[in-house]
């Protein structure tokens, strides 16, 4: 029952805070479900999980989406899921807590720091670029969600629509991972606890009907930066997990 608390928990603020800012299910969900049911699984689950949510939460934002850079990062996710599944594959599962962890405070520090010191870059290529390196770290960590941000900041992005256009990223992203993982044999849902479904969906439900009524209330920098820092804590505690396991 206690871990079914803190999933519910964990699934109800970080759909919260991605209806308000456009990011929070996979940076929230990932570093506590991985503690929780271990690296691989607990990807898995929130790659599943992040595909409902951002479905749901596009249907409530498409009109501000950017169908065309959505269907350039889109077409390359795969890119970067191959390898990183094969990665998930062969890795142990300390070196993989390691991983989740090393990844997802580097990509949180890029977001956080590296903003002033990115370059205006329009090219596609870098869209290109951004879509990769999401494809990875998505099927590695669940979190497509940094690399974006950094095209978005080269860019000069428009918030609403990039916040927008980030969910129907994280729906063909989360798909695209779990389907490449399940597919070369780099995971397994078997001995998922069936009431972790049900207990997300409730806790998904609330957390996106909370975030419509806060979208115009909560400032949407403020709950960005208390999902970043949710997820630092997160990350923190998966890499010295695995570094005590190794």
């Amino acid at each position: 029952m206690t871990e079914l608390l803190i999933v519910f928990c964990t699934v109800l603020a970080g759909s919260l805070l991605q209806r308000v800012s456009g990011m929070g299910m996979g940076l929230v969900s990932v570093p506590i479900l991985s503690l929780l049911i271990g690296p691989v699984e607990g990807v898995l689950v929130v790659n599943i999980l992040a595909c409902i949510n951002a479905i749901m939460i596009t249907a409530t934002v498409r009109e501000y989406v950017d169908w065309k850079k959505f269907s350039l990062i889109s077409s390359v996710l795969i890119v970067g899921a191959i390898p990183a599944a094969y990665l998930v594959k062969n890795f142990s599962a300390a070196l993989l807590q390691i991983s989740v962890g090393a990844l997802l405070l580097a990509a949180l520090a890029i977001v956080v720091f590296g903003q002033k010191f990115i370059p205006p870059m329009q090219n596609n290529g870098t869209a290109i670029i951004s879509g990769i390196l999401g494809g990875f770290m998505n099927t590695l960590a669940g979190i497509a969600g940094p690399a974006v941000t950094i095209y978005a900041v080269a860019s000069r992005w428009d918030q609403r629509a990039f916040a927008a256009t980030l969910q129907p990223i994280f729906v063909v992203a989360a798909a695209i991972s779990f389907l490449v993982k399940i597919t070369m044999g780099a995971g397994s849902l078997a001995t998922t606890q069936t009431l972790i479904w049900p207990v997300s969906m409730i806790g998904m439900l609330i957390g996106i009907w909370l975030g419509i009524r806060f979208a115009e209330k909560i400032p949407r920098q403020k709950a960005r930066t208390l999902s970043l820092l949710v997820a630092t804590a997160g990350g923190v505690s998966a890499l010295l997990r695995g570094i005590l396991t190794l």
